[in-house]
């Protein structure tokens, strides 16, 4: 009987480099107790914040303050696409699993990054000018055999886990309207919980179940009401439509609300609640959206920038908190939602927080709903605080869809933090916040018309906050957006140490029981800080900016720290592209990157993209048709290639277009599509062909402007 032990003790040795002894006597198939016990499986990571809390936090310490030093790259792995890349891969029994850019999966083994298999959802190209903020994709879920993915234009797919086989899909959304899904799914039970984006292009938010055996709808949660509620529709959806003004929700102009469910969510087994956050509304600007008699905004519009408890089972409305009561800055509530169990004012507390793009740090009570505590995490003037009853106290001059007038207002549309994970270390009592600065001018737009086939449907002047061609001030502006690593006390309401920036849009968290906190930047680092103090203690030169969370697990006992670089996202395809080239080029290399204490595998040596000189031809167009191309760049084109036509480094810079020159081949790739599978859709359905052209005229006007502001450098 002992040979046999031994022998069983040398066969999981031999297979170490796959598999560690316990993933080797577990059951492949992921099932409720897997998913409930996700925290204490040091060896994988199950779910999309490693547990049901979204804590993002590994008790693993193998790699820890006294080593990390000697961290090094195992392998590394380059993707087919470059695009923002947002994912947090899965790792399960030995391989690891993941999405990128355009929906696509991945499987690799978790030690050598051998590619094991590829899935491509063949999305369509044109599907891209749905997408607020890059053709992202931030992850997979898990249950059985399978995996389940959502992809960028509205589809559920379940794939087997082993082959990448896809099993069934099912059609999640209407595609004929501006939806797209670029969350990670959940599973609860054996249901798959899924959201939605696409307010800003005038669509009806909504979350859903789906059974993960058949892929059937279970049912159905609408964050706001479709304007026609009766004594028939849910109660919580006849509650939201008394906070509504205006006879405008379900009309013919297509304009839906918004409120779509596009990333957090969070789960407490023990209350059997699903936590839920809520966007923005469609349009922004509350004037238009939920018009009082008077024609400005009125009502606090439910259940817009809103937390929602609902049941997983039944989809039952439980009990709602609202962040922003009627949110005209696009400050939506998707934010990361996290939960834990804290001891505030000497009694226990199991609380739910948030730092969503408002500002304020929340602390919620999630049993209740109850607001617990909230303060400012970064600089805010749109509020002065929040009142006794968890209510913001606004600043007038901020609520611009009272006054019809432009303000500066912080945060502006990126927000505080933004989708970027946070994490919690539960030793520290610490939340990590990736957090930014960047201040915006909204300007009411006048005579504001809807456009549900095209653009951006806010209801602001999106071309009001172009910046002058003068680069010197371009400069100084940009040297205001900030980003920083807050380590944030939830129950004193403070940062305990902050970690500068030098810029915003950095990536999201990991904790460790190691005392390290890993973060990706925007300066294209990777690197590891000590959880107590904020002292930088390894980095890596990621050669890309690295915006998406790591994770870590274990294979054969040895744990391993994982990220997925790629610049990508709504900053970077807003950035100003000249400054950033000039000051320190951050371009899109996505690949998958994994670390070890003792690693020696090296990145290819990085290509060196030489910048093609402006070169434009000459402006000759009328003034008045140059101010419209303006005006309908901002809408309809700035969301792809930033503002103010300066060039992103994601996508192409228009200014050094090959089609300026050529009015016939303008209209070739902007009115008939002609690029449509590589993301650039026909806007033929929103703009005239004299509108197309005046883009162009815009276009060439900007780009002279700004050789000549080169030369004179």
């Amino acid at each position: 009987m002992k040979r046999v032990a031994l022998a069983a003790v040398a066969l999981l040795t031999a297979t170490a480099t796959l598999t560690s002894c316990k993933e080797a006597m577990s059951e492949s198939g992921i099932n409720a107790e897997r998913l409930l016990g996700a925290q204490t499986d040091n060896a994988n990571w199950l779910t999309y914040g490693r547990n049901y809390e979204e804590q993002r936090f590994s008790p693993l310490s193998d790699i820890n303050t006294d080593n990390v030093g000697e961290l090094g790259l195992a392998w590394s792995a380059d993707m087919d696409t470059a695009r923002g890349q947002e994912a947090t891969p899965l790792v399960i029994d030995g391989i690891m699993y993941f999405t990128t850019a355009w929906s696509k999966v991945k499987a690799y083994n978790a030690v050598t990054g051998e590619e094991l298999w590829t899935y491509d959802p063949e999305v369509p190209g044109e599907t891209a000018v749905k997408a607020c903020c890059d053709v992202v994709n931030r992850g997979l879920a898990t249950w059985g055999d399978h995996l389940f993915l959502g992809t960028l234009d509205g589809r559920l797919v379940k794939l087997e886990r082993d082959t990448g086989t896809v099993v069934w899909e099912k059609v999640t959304v209407d595609q004929d309207k501006s939806y797209t899904v670029t969350g990670a799914p959940r599973v609860i039970d054996g249901k798959v919980l899924i959201g939605n984006g696409g307010a800003e292009f005038g669509v009806r938010g909504y979350f859903a179940a789906y059974d993960a055996g058949s892929g059937d709808e279970l049912w159905r949660f609408y964050t706001v009401p479709a304007g026609d509620e009766d004594e028939s529709s849910p109660e919580y959806l006849q509650k939201a439509a008394e906070t509504w003004s205006g006879d405008v929700l379900g009309s013919e102009s297509g304009i839906g609300g918004g409120g779509t469910v596009w990333d957090a969510m969070a789960y407490d087994p023990e209350l059997d609640l699903l936590y839920i956050g809520v966007g923005n509304g469609s349009p922004w600007n509350r004037s238009y959206r939920s018009p009082g008699e008077d024609g400005t905004g009125e009502g606090d519009n439910l259940y817009l920038s809103s937390i929602v408890a609902v049941r997983p089972e039944t989809g039952e409305y439980v009990w709602h908190y609202q962040t922003t009561p009627g949110e005209t800055w696009d400050f939506t509530a998707t934010q990361h939602i996290m939960l834990a169990d804290l001891e505030i004012e000497g009694t226990q507390r199991k609380v739910l927080m948030q730092a969503p793009k408002n500002g304020f740090f929340y602390v919620l009570d999630r049993e209740t709903g109850e607001f617990i505590s909230g303060d400012p995490y970064v600089p805010v003037n749109w509020a002065t605080g929040i009142d006794e009853n968890g209510r913001p106290i606004e600043n007038p001059e901020t609520r611009i869809d009272k006054t019809g007038k432009p303000a500066l207002v912080a945060p502006g549309a990126l927000g505080g933090h933004n989708w970027h994970p946070m994490a919690f270390h539960p030793d520290e009592g610490l939340v990590y916040i990736p957090a930014m600065e960047a201040a915006m001018v909204y300007a009411p737009e006048a005579d504001w018309k809807p456009d549900t086939n095209r653009g951006f449907n806010v209801g602001f002047d999106l071309a009001a906050g172009d910046l002058p061609p003068d680069e010197g001030f371009r400069r100084e502006v940009a040297g205001t957006l900030t980003g920083r690593l807050i380590a944030w006390d939830p129950v004193a309401q403070k940062p305990r140490w902050t970690v500068e920036h030098e810029g915003p849009w950095n990536g999201g968290l990991l904790a460790t029981g190691g005392g390290l906190v890993f973060q990706g930047t925007a300066g294209s680092e990777f690197n590891a800080y000590n959880a107590a103090t904020g002292d930088k203690l390894w980095s890596f030169a990621a050669q890309t900016g690295v915006v998406a969370p790591p994770i870590t697990y274990t294979v054969g006992g040895e744990q391993y720290i994982a990220v997925l670089a790629g610049w990508g996202g709504a900053y970077a395809l807003s950035v100003d592209g000249d400054l950033m080239k000039r000051k320190a080029p951050v371009r899109n290399v996505s690949r998958m990157l994994v670390f070890k204490i003792g690693g020696t595998a090296e990145l290819p040596a990085e290509v060196e993209v030489a910048q093609i000189p402006l070169d434009p031809p000459p402006s000759r167009a009328a003034a008045d048709v140059i101010a419209a191309g303006g005006k309908s760049y901002a809408r309809y084109c700035a969301v792809c290639h930033a503002p103010g036509a300066v060039g992103s480094t994601v996508l192409p810079d228009l200014r050094r277009s090959g089609t300026l020159d050529n009015k016939a081949a303008w209209q070739s790739v902007v009115h008939d599509g002609l690029l449509k599978d590589r993301g650039m859709a026909s806007f033929s359905g929103s703009l005239t062909p004299d509108q197309i052209d005046a883009i162009r005229e815009w276009v060439i006007f900007r780009a002279n402007q700004d050789k000549v502001m080169a030369s004179e450098q």
